[in-house]
């Protein structure tokens, strides 16, 4: 029987909150006849450990983040400091803070390469896990592929060694990939459109939705990291200022921060304490994948204020579940709401705005029904956990088959 390919599948600090798109594509990947050799940098905390199946992949999971002197002797003398330098010289000495960081996790990725046979290791971020990759291919590893989830920036310095060198890379937007085209024209690897998907199996409604119903009290339902930056304390200004017209609004916002309630959470429990809302506003902390299912599907309405999204997972399981939702126009979230169709858009940090459109779908159920149904089959159609391993295991077979390494080994792997 031919022995399973092989992919190395690097996800920081995984399994975190948000992963559950990742073990759907793991899924996938398995689905397809490849094996996914599961590798982070560390382990999440403990409070961030909340998922049914977080044990059995970090069980699955080789961590390459602990500290390794030899390991770092070995590798620190063999890296391109030539570049290595130039980048700094471009980005500053944070690239070499990263270097350090980074040199004894990539010796530990070529040794851990080596022994399973991998030849090549994606890697879910643009931050330090894709030094990692590029050191673990320069030391005489894989070769390495990249995905970006978001605005460049906040992955940190030495990007251009990080793309240069890579196979290829898939980016969720098209918007995110014309920002790196006029970032860094010159050191790009082909890039692949390519969005996160959903488990819409999993992710749906057995009996059609149900807009809210007079004297109902309106169910709003948000998702996402406490983190400024996700404006759910514009979400939670927007319900106080529809409870003070008078409107019976109640909210649950599922996620946590990432000290693990010991930083945001505490800024949005004084909010709710200050507006009086702790009778209508409750936050569920770090919740598994099931329980968020259950809430999308007993929500009217899902919102996050983002004040910058990517693309937004979030969005995409509420709209799975046929939950009409509101995002914000930001990032690449356009690209996954057409305004009126999917979804419905509104500027960030704008709550007045926010609880204006919280109250038009409340008021109008056949807006709330297309809602629903129009979001469903375009989830569906264009946002499944199946594309993306598909994308991913073609794009291996054919960086491989170019390969001039694996060329003289032996012959291309089949694509199917």
């Amino acid at each position: 029987m031919p022995q399973r390919e092989k992919l190395g599948y690097l996800v920081p600090q995984f399994p975190g909150q948000t992963h559950i798109f990742f073990w759907r594509e793991i899924a996938e990947i398995e689905a397809l006849g490849v094996t996914p050799v599961l590798l982070s940098t560390r382990p999440p905390p403990d409070g961030l450990i909340v998922h049914d199946w977080s044990q059995a992949a970090m069980a699955r999971t080789t961590y390459l983040g602990a500290v390794s002197l030899a390991r770092a002797a070995r590798a620190l003398p063999r890296l391109p400091w030539g570049e290595l330098l130039r980048e700094a010289r471009r980005d500053g000495a944070g690239v070499l803070k990263d270097v350090l960081v980074c040199a004894a996790a990539g010796e530990a990725l070529r040794e851990h390469c080596a022994r399973e046979g991998i030849a090549h290791v994606h890697v879910h971020s643009c931050g330090r896990a894709a030094l990692i990759a590029a050191f673990a291919q320069h030391l005489g590893g894989p070769g390495y592929s990249l995905t970006l989830h978001g605005a460049l920036e906040v992955y940190g310095p030495g990007q251009r060694y990080k793309w240069r060198h890579a196979r290829f890379a898939t980016v969720i937007t098209r918007q995110l990939i014309a920002e790196m085209r006029a970032e860094q024209p010159d050191d790009l690897p082909p890039l692949v459109l390519r969005p996160m998907g959903v488990d819409t199996g999993f992710l749906r409604r057995d009996a059609p939705y149900v807009p809210v119903q007079p004297g109902e009290p309106l169910r709003l339902f948000s998702c996402g990291r406490l983190n400024v930056a996700k404006g759910h304390q514009d979400l939670i200004e927007a319900v106080r200022q529809l409870r003070a017209a008078g409107h019976d609004v109640t909210l649950e916002i599922a996620g946590q921060d990432d000290d693990g309630g010991s930083g945001f959470r505490l800024v949005l429990e004084q909010l709710i304490r200050q507006y009086g809302l702790q009778a209508h506003v409750r936050l569920l902390g770090a919740v598994d994948a099931a329980t968020v299912r259950d809430r999308l599907l007993q929500a009217h309405v899902f919102a996050l204020a983002s004040w910058y999204e990517g693309l937004g997972v979030a969005y995409m399981e509420a709209i799975a579940c046929g939950v009409p939702t509101i995002g914000t126009a930001t990032g690449g979230v356009a690209e996954l709401i057409d305004d009126g169709v999917e979804g419905l858009l509104v500027p960030p940090k704008e709550p007045e705005v926010l609880a204006a459109t919280i109250l038009r779908i409340a008021e109008d159920p056949d807006l709330a029904r297309h809602l629903s149904g129009a979001g469903r089959a375009r989830i569906e159609r264009d946002f499944t956990a199946k594309l993306g391993a598909e994308t991913l295991v073609e794009e291996m077979r054919r960086a491989l088959s170019r390969d001039p390494r694996r060329r003289a080994s032996r012959p291309p792997v089949p694509r199917t």
